[in-house]
Parts: C-alpha cells; structure tokens; sequence
C-alpha cells in the first residue's frame, strides 16, 4: 500500500481538534506511503477536544504550500480557532491557489470559508457549518463524502464518515496531486 510513495502531505491542526479527524488519517496517509507534517499555530504539543496530543512540527508561519502536494483540515474546534489568524488561512489558501488536493472533515471547511476556497464548490460538512458554506458560495449536500475534482476537495461530516474519506482522500491525492500528473 505505497499509493503515495513520496508524497507530502501537510495536516493542520489547532487546539481541541477532534482527535479521530486527525488520528486515523494521518496514519491511513503514513500506511499509503506519504510523508506527514503536522502543522500548527507553533511548534510543539497540541491536545486535541478528548486529551490525544499530537507534535506540530511546523509552525504555520514557516510553512509553505509549494513545500507539501496536498492538505488535511481535521475537525473539531481547532478549525475555528486557527482562521482566526493570518498565517494558517493563508498557508490553505496557497493550496487552494495551487490547484493541490485537499481533505476537510467536520469543521474543517471553516479554514476553506477563510481561505476563499468554497466558492462554487460541492461540499458537505458537520451540520453546524452548512449555513457559513452556503453563504460563502458552496453547494452543501449531505452524504458520508463529496469529491470535488474541479475545486480538488474531498470533505465529509463528522467521525462516522472517517473511513470513507480517509479511502476517497489517498486515492485522491494519488491521481490528483500537481506532482501525479
């Protein structure tokens, strides 16, 4: 299962994420073969909403797309506390800019609202999130996970749908990444 031999993927996390959003994909990714990098506020520990720490290895600030071939945006209330600061909105909005794929589970998309990512996009998300995605341009439809190949998203709605988007995200970014093609 080496799908994404050489890849780099970048997962952005912020205080209280939920920690199974963050978890099971970073490992689905590692066991596919991708290289993970952990990107935070700052470097150091980060405790997601139900006590698991993960180490961001990278502060957003030094962080940069062209470094990574696509993005992971875990759930939880790390997404609402990271948009509200420069460097990581600004860090997703180079991926959105490139064209690279990107993953958003749950409140995820809340950092694609911010980055200007979501405009005539298809989508899904945790129900709470639905309005701020309609309003920023996004069509929002409620299934287990929505690919958009046009605006490289793949999203899903909460823990549940892990398996799911952790199986449609690494055959994602297999054929989707600007490096894969």
């Amino acid at each position: 299962m080496n799908e994404l031999a050489g890849m780099r993927v970048a997962m952005l996390v912020g205080p209280r994420f939920e920690d199974s959003e963050a978890v099971a994909p970073y490992y689905r990714l590692k066991e596919a073969g991708a290289e993970v990098t952990v990107v935070g506020l700052t470097t150091g520990t980060v405790e997601g909403k139900h006590g698991v720490p993960m180490r961001v290895e990278l502060a957003a600030a030094d962080a940069r797309s062209e470094d990574f071939d696509a993005l992971v945006l875990p759930g939880g209330q790390g997404p609402d506390t990271l948009r509200a600061h420069e460097a990581p909105v600004n860090f997703v909005r180079g991926f959105v800019a490139a064209g690279k794929p990107i993953g958003a589970i749950c409140h995820g998309p809340q950092l694609l609202i911010s980055a200007r990512g979501v405009q005539g996009a298809r989508v899904t998300a945790w129900k709470s999130v639905w309005d701020d995605l309609r309003n920023a341009g996004a069509s929002v439809v409620d299934e287990p996970v929505v690919v958009d190949r046009e605006h490289h998203l793949v999203t899903s709605r909460h823990p549940g749908d892990i398996p799911a988007f952790d199986a449609a995200l690494v055959e994602f970014i297999a054929t989707r990444s600007p490096s894969r093609r």
